[in-house]
């Protein structure tokens, strides 16, 4: 089966909130998506886009999806973060995600970002492995951190 790799477009949108509640689900978390079709349409293809998505098409429509934007490093410059990349599951095993992957490195080059960051699962042992082998750092002295809207709303109401 060709599977194509291409910048997404607004009409793409549907089609990548369903890849990103998939995602979800894979990683346990699967009410956690909060995000609409609307909000990722202006997000992405408003008159301030704040990503740069890429996806997989195949002719089961699509496959997969890569989403990317730029971070601002103190010590670096300018960055580009990988936020999501997925692959549906009957899909997966079939190299799309090293196409997705390729063409979010080729993209960083591209605009000559001084580094890619993104998050990995400690137990998605398959992600961890497929990164190592691309020359990638996994870096377990680094904690990430997240505030929710209601944790950041009961700390500045304190």
């Amino acid at each position: 089966m060709k599977v194509t790799i291409r910048n997404a477009v607004r009409e793409d949108m549907p089609e990548v909130l369903q890849l990103i509640k998939e995602l979800a689900f894979f990683e346990k978390e699967p009410d956690a998506v909060e995000v609409t079709v609307a909000e990722l349409e202006d997000a992405g293809f408003g008159a301030t886009p704040r990503f740069q998505c890429f996806v997989a098409e195949s002719s089961k429509g699509l496959v997969g999806m890569a989403l990317v934007y730029f971070r601002y490093s103190t010590w670096k410059g300018r960055t580009l973060h990988l936020e999501d990349l997925i692959v549906t599951e009957s899909m997966r095993g079939k190299g799309i995600g090293s196409l997705l992957y390729k063409r979010v490195l080729e993209h960083a080059q591209e605009l000559n970002v001084k580094r890619v960051n993104w998050e990995v699962l400690d137990w998605n042992e398959g992600a961890i492995q497929f990164y190592k082998r691309s020359g990638a750092t996994i870096m377990d002295d680094w904690r990430p951190v997240a505030m929710t809207k209601e944790a950041l709303n009961k700390f500045l109401e304190e």
